[in-house]
């Protein structure tokens, strides 16, 4: 080995340690901010169930976390919850499905046109400041007492987000871009594919998360309303007939729904935008 060789073995051993004992603290790092996530909600249930059980709040208003997850899993041998379960998911991913594509394709259509966006952009923008469940009723109208009303509300719910989302993205892209593909006569589809999808997509994919979220919240209520089956029907008959456990059952069983929808967004934008650098990704800083 000569002297030029050994002294840049040398060199990148001395860079390499630096490196490792970085990756080793964000790996560290990250273990206890998961501990920390799952910790804090454990300290508070377990708390929650020391005081019912001990009498030092009211367990009539508050009952017990092991008394609803009893009753829950009762609910579930019934076949009563997952039941509606399948009802609410079925209506928020029918919804979620519509709404997103339809404002998927409106946004870059707007992003893209500064006529259809000038067109379009003053009265999308009046409609989406009025509350969502305001227009239920219409929905009831022409729709009747069942699912299609549910599925309608959660579409348009969902068009707002993904559309403002996707226009702003696409609006955003540096005209560098368009100019350096339109040299090469890259147009229609293929500026779309390679300029347009790959500059907008984090985006849309934040817009989606923030989406399927609210479409889970629009049909817990939409529920409450309509009735008839899935998670916020349990949740409201169960509070009409004072039956706690299972309400709370019904709350828990919608929070779950959401984590679950959210992380599988979550996972398809990481695996569908591996370019995009996030905060997890960042070894050093805070």
């Amino acid at each position: 080995m000569t002297a030029t060789q050994t002294g840049a073995y040398t060199l990148i051993r001395k860079n390499r340690v630096p490196l490792e004992s970085r990756a080793a603290r964000h790996r560290r790092r990250r273990r206890f901010e998961i501990a920390l996530g799952i910790a804090v909600p454990a300290f508070l249930i377990g708390l929650w169930e020391v005081s019912a059980q001990l009498g030092w709040i009211n367990s009539q208003f508050f009952p017990a976390p092991s008394a609803s997850i009893i009753r829950g899993w009762e609910m579930v041998l019934e076949g009563r919850l997952t039941s509606d379960i399948a009802d609410t998911s079925y209506r928020v991913l029918l919804g979620f499905f519509i709404g997103s594509t339809i404002g998927f394709v409106g946004g870059v259509a707007m992003g893209m046109s500064r006529i259809i966006r000038k067109a379009l952009e003053p009265m999308l923008s009046a409609i989406y400041t009025v509350p969502k469940l305001a227009i239920l009723p219409i929905f009831l109208t022409i729709f009747g007492f069942s699912d299609a009303p549910i599925i309608a509300i959660v579409s348009v719910t969902v068009f707002f987000y993904v559309w403002i989302y996707t226009m702003e993205a696409v609006v955003a892209i540096p005209k560098g871009y368009i100019d350096a593909a339109s040299s090469f006569r890259v147009r229609g589809w293929a500026m779309f594919r390679h300029v347009i999808l790959p500059a907008s997509l984090p985006s849309v994919m934040v817009a989606l998360r923030i989406a399927v979220g609210v479409a889970l919240l629009v049909t817990i209520a939409s529920e409450f309303i309509v009735g008839g089956s899935g998670v916020g029907y349990l949740i409201f008959n169960a509070r009409s007939l004072f039956r706690l456990e299972e309400a709370y059952a019904g709350i828990v069983t919608a929070a779950l729904l959401g984590v679950v929808m959210q992380g599988l967004i979550t996972v398809i934008g990481h695996r569908v935008t591996p370019w995009v650098v996030r905060g997890d990704a960042k070894i050093g800083g805070l």
